[in-house]
């Protein structure tokens, strides 16, 4: 499949990404994953590895589309819940254990 990463065109194959990506060890998860093998890749880890550039010269949606092209699954962290912000009654109550309803 041809894609486009950093306005340079790749020929990438899912057998080709297994190839690259074979012997290379995960780095520690912040963000976007992709999923190849049994494990769950940083998506600029794979971008650098497929590409040979340096992470900043393209976007983790350009290897996310590409990708999600090719089959591999791809992940993204969820959005944090809405944190709730107690008023001063309702946080003294809480740090005393004594429920407060809202």
């Amino acid at each position: 499949m041809r894609c486009v990463i950093a306005r340079f065109p790749f020929e990438l194959t899912k057998n080709g990404v297994l190839e690259s990506m074979r012997g290379i060890k995960p780095e520690p998860v912040a963000g976007e994953t992709v999923i190849i093998g049994r494990r769950h890749y940083p998506v600029k880890q794979v971008g650098q590895v497929i590409t040979r550039q340096d992470r900043r010269d393209f976007s983790a949606g350009e290897v996310l589309r590409a990708m999600t092209q090719l089959g591999f699954t791809c992940r993204t962290l969820p959005e944090a819940a809405p944190v709730r912000i107690l008023s001063s009654l309702q946080q003294a109550s809480a740090m005393l254990g004594t429920p407060v309803s809202v």
